[in-house]
């Protein structure tokens, strides 16, 4: 850390240094006694853009995302027109480069019969390959042997892995419905889907990637079992990462009894020991990303009886408060979350010119207050969830203000309208 100024040109950091103030410049951004991080790069989010009317799209989720400090995020291709074709994916973008507020990058999906799409993917133009291998349905849904095996060993990108076993989620959903019918409790969403569900799939995921030497990413991890599929190389010398999310942080299954179905989500929160792992396994380098996987559930999907409440959280609105509140008990450095929310992505996914602050990159920024914080109200939330899960919850950091290519796209609990992000580029080497 250290104190210092910023000149802005053309969207790109231009020098960094002591007193630039003296330059002639068309407008100064005075934040002594604040910090300035690199933005957030969100590398799995559900925008829900192409989908019902009511839910998310680019424009709301991408507004609530620089409120949360985020610049730039990667969104799933499981929509309603799921984006299984390079075409429906340039059709995503276009709509991006007219209603997001933040920098955009899109996941190519797989599906049971797209593997010669897969193969044709251009790597320039998508983030990566995600894969369903299980709390899916329908053609999204990958399990099959002989097709997972032919994307391992044909996909040009990442591949993204949501890792859970259906058929051992189906058996533990039957079991519970023989006691309670279809009122199974909250509390036992991570006992059906459990760790062995997670494990059993996670594993079987790495395996495939160890024989056909693929990049793998695993999304959202939830247990501390899983940690031990992964290893504590230097980012870039991985071909086998991990992701966990904010929520799996802040959480536990003793957090059912008072948000029931709010917090259901998959994989599923788990217990405070694995909660107690996934810290452990961010501080040993075997999870390498911080990410949300936010989904805007309308408050309506979030009601009902277990089978009818639909899983998924809307986080990316308080995304850095939620991880600062770890920088405030003193578990994380401001340095170790800008590596796992910012530096590690950018290396991973071999983005070019984003995710530090360097002279000749992007200006993507955030700047935080540590010193004021802000409390979470579901009646002030930008998503189109209308909702928030740390409702009432008063952080003790806030996000002062975000700048997107060099535009200052929220401040003071504004966000600022007009602005559209950039198509993220990706190194070809």
């Amino acid at each position: 850390m250290i104190e210092s100024d910023i000149y802005v040109r053309s969207g790109r950091i231009d020098k960094i240094g002591k007193d630039l103030s003296a330059m002639k410049v068309s407008h100064v951004l005075d934040v002594k006694g604040k910090f300035l991080l690199p933005g957030m790069i969100d590398d799995h989010v559900n925008f829900r853009e192409f989908t019902s009317d009511y839910k998310g799209d680019l424009c709301s989720e991408s507004r609530a995302a620089v409120a949360g400090g985020i610049t730039t995020f990667f969104d799933a291709p499981d929509t309603n027109v799921t984006v299984l074709n390079s075409n429906v994916l340039e059709k995503k973008a276009e709509l991006a480069a007219e209603k997001s507020i933040a920098n955009y990058a899109f996941y190519h999906g797989a599906s049971i019969d797209n593997v010669e799409e897969i193969k044709a993917i251009n790597p320039s133009a998508c983030c990566g390959l995600k894969v369903s291998m299980g709390a899916s349905s329908g053609s999204m849904l990958v399990d099959r042997p002989e097709i997972l095996n032919d994307i391992f060993e044909c996909s040009p990108v990442i591949i993204a892995c949501h890792c859970e076993d259906s058929p051992t989620i189906v058996e533990n959903e039957e079991s519970y419905r023989q006691i309670y019918g279809d009122d199974i409790p909250f509390q036992l969403h991570s006992k059906i889907r459990s760790e062995e569900a997670c494990y059993k799939s996670s594993s079987l995921a790495v395996e495939l990637a160890q024989i056909h030497e693929a990049h793998l990413h695993v999304l959202h991890i939830s247990t501390a079992k899983e940690i031990e599929l992964f290893n504590d190389d230097a980012i870039n010398e991985k071909l086998i990462t991990a992701e966990v999310c904010g929520h799996y942080l802040m959480f536990s299954d003793e957090d059912y009894a008072t948000k029931g179905s709010l917090i259901k989500c998959d994989p599923a929160i788990k217990t405070e020991i694995d909660r107690a792992g996934l810290f452990q396994g961010l501080m040993d380098n075997h999870l390498d990303i911080i990410g949300t996987d936010h989904s805007p559930k309308v408050w309506s999907e979030k009601q009902g009886n277990y089978f009818e409440v639909l899983s998924g959280i809307p986080t990316a609105e308080f995304a850095l408060p939620s991880l600062l509140e770890h920088y405030q008990d003193g578990i994380f450095t401001l340095e170790f979350l800008v590596e796992k929310t910012s530096h590690a992505v950018a290396e991973l996914f071999n983005i070019k010119d984003r995710g530090y602050i360097r002279e000749g990159y992007w200006a993507d920024f955030v700047i935080i207050d540590i010193e004021n914080g802000i409390k979470a109200n579901s009646k002030d939330v930008i998503s189109k969830a209308l909702w928030t899960p740390y409702d009432g919850f008063e952080f003790r950091s806030s996000v002062y203000a975000t700048v997107v290519n060099g535009d200052l796209v929220y401040i003071n609990g504004k966000t600022r309208t007009g602005t559209i992000g950039k198509r993220v580029e990706f190194d070809s080497d």
